[in-house]
């Protein structure tokens, strides 16, 4: 069984969030999604958060000393497919990356 400090978590530094900007006709506001660094993220207030790479739900963590926010995936199978994710990393059966099957719209 492994330890506490041999189970490899999962983290991430960047994700997309979900902003607002002026529609090109001027009239409202249209979301869309930028990729920020979590800290920067949380700095700005900002609530809706993704995978930059799959576009799946993620869990945030806020500040931990001397690790930083991070986020990292709600779903284990977004991880396994995700080309960013710990599990699709450590996969040797040859899997290819793809969207989450859940995306974060």
């Amino acid at each position: 069984m492994a330890t506490k400090a041999e189970l490899k978590v999962e983290k991430f530094y960047e994700c997309e969030v979900k902003r607002r900007r002026v529609r090109e006709s001027g009239r409202g506001y249209e979301p869309f999604w930028k990729t920020k660094k979590v800290d920067e993220a949380l700095v700005d207030e900002d609530t809706e958060f993704r995978c930059k790479d799959c576009h799946g739900a993620v869990k945030l963590h806020k500040r931990q000393v001397a690790v930083g926010s991070y986020v990292e995936h709600k779903l284990k199978n977004d991880s396994e497919y995700c080309s960013s994710g710990w599990h699709f990393q450590a996969a040797i059966d040859g899997r290819t990356s793809r969207l989450s099957e859940a995306p974060v719209a």
